[in-house]
This record gives structure tokens, sequence and C-alpha cells, in this order.
């Protein structure tokens, strides 16, 4: 049967440029146009105060779009009560963070992030992190897979999501999958042919609840290139309608 084609994928990462020479609604009308085209059913896309077109894409396609809000543990309990701001605003379903784009870095388990976990587990909201080697030219320590381990043993109520790749750490992300019941992997920033044989091995054996569907927000990964290379990922058939939808669903609590 191979991928299906008719499932009402949940993108858990979809950018909507903030910024060009068209106006705010003829880009969000793009993005719709373009998520008709490959059967995405709603995406995960990221509002700020200043976003103004995040926001109308939320209160005018709420039945398409749902959002997430970025972190910045270095501000304190102000990062805090910016992230119950968002939720009560716009009703974010997660909350996005870079630790090695953080300025200064602030590694995943450093207790900088403690309350801003918290206020995850508090509104059950995940919280979606960059781990592995950024692409940028920055320190990648502060991105290491085993920084997660002490994440999910101080929270184990954290819904903890693995974005842009894990790498070259694939293999331990799977190990602490198989130990921690509330962590996940997105595929945010990868290529589908650059997906991890770790990651599809775990998806086609034990893991098919853990690894959820994420496009990515550059332009250097189109949507077109995601849907034709998506077919050729060797998932066995029963994986295909967790990782495109189910998954999503659950994990972020759509239906909610």
């Amino acid at each position: 049967m191979g991928m299906p084609r008719d499932i009402g994928i949940i993108d858990l990462m979809l950018g909507i440029p903030s910024e060009d020479s068209k106006s705010r609604d003829e880009r969000i009308a793009d993005a719709l146009r373009e998520m008709d085209r490959y059967g995405i059913e709603r995406a995960l896309i990221g509002v700020s105060e200043e976003d103004k077109t995040a926001q109308r894409a939320l209160r005018r396609h709420s039945d398409r779009f749902f959002a997430s809000c970025q972190s910045d543990p270095n501000r304190g309990m102000e990062d805090v009560r910016r992230i119950q701001r968002m939720y009560e605003e716009f009703g974010i379903k997660a909350v996005g963070v870079f630790p090695a784009g953080c300025f200064p870095q602030v590694p995943i388990d450093d207790k900088r992030f403690y309350p801003v976990y918290a206020k995850c587990v508090e509104l059950d909201v995940p919280i979606c992190v960059c781990v592995g080697v950024p692409d940028q030219r920055i320190p990648m320590a502060a991105q290491h897979v085993e920084r997660v381990d002490e994440v999910c043993w101080f929270f184990p109520e954290l819904k903890f999501v693995m974005r842009d790749g894990g790498e070259p750490w694939t293999e331990l992300a799977v190990k602490l999958m198989l130990k921690w019941p509330n962590l996940y992997y997105a595929t945010s920033a990868l290529a589908p042919g650059d997906y991890p044989r770790a990651i599809v091995d775990y998806a086609n054996t034990r893991g098919a609840e853990k690894i959820l569907y994420a496009g990515d927000c550059t332009p250097g990964l189109s949507l077109e290139r995601i849907f034709r290379e998506l077919p050729e990922v060797p998932f066995r058939d029963p994986v295909w309608p967790k990782f495109l939808r189910a998954n999503g669903l659950r994990v972020f609590d759509l239906d909610r």
C-alpha cells in the first residue's frame, strides 16, 4: 500500500512568510493552497506578539492552523509569563526552543529551562526542542541528546518532542524513547531521503507511536521536495497513518 494519499496530514512545522511583497492575506492564502495541494489538514505555525501574519492566520483559519511560541529561558520569569499570555490569547499547542541558538546558549538540561518545562507541564502542551548538531556554525554541546535524559527523569509528565534530526546521536535518541514514555521525535528540518535509518527502523518496530511528521519553515526544504521524497521512505504500512496524522493529533491534543 505504501504512503496513503487521503489521510488529512498533521504537519508539525510550517512557515508562513511574515514579510514579502504580498499582503498578509495573500501569504496566508498561498500557505493554504500549498497545504491543500499536499493533503495537509492542519499545520503548526509559530506565533509571537510581532508576527501579525501568524496572528491573522490563527484567528481566521483556526480549523487549519494551530500555534506554538518560541521560548528564550534567558529571560527568566518574563519568558514564563509570555508563554502564559500566548496560551491565553492564541491557545498555543506547543512551545518551541533552539538551545544552541539562545544567547547565551542554554543547554537542554540547564536549570534555566526548568521554569519553562514546568509551565509546559502545567499547561499540558509539548515542548519541541532542537537536538543534535545545528546547521549553523555555533557550538553544539547545548543540544547533545544525552541532555534529554535528565529532563525526562525530572519531568516525567512533560511531553518532550525532539526536533531537527538529533544527528549524530539518533541511536541514543531511540534508546531514550524506549526508556521515557513521553519522549518523541519529529522529522522537522530533514528531507525524507535523509531520515536517519535508526529512526525509520524504530518506527517500523517498537516506535510507531513515537515518530511524528514535521516539515520545515525554511526555503531550502520545500513541501514539493518533501512530498516528492516521502513515498520512498520504507515505513511499514501500519506506520504511515500514525506518522502522518494520529501521533500528531494525540501528542498535541488537537481534539481539545
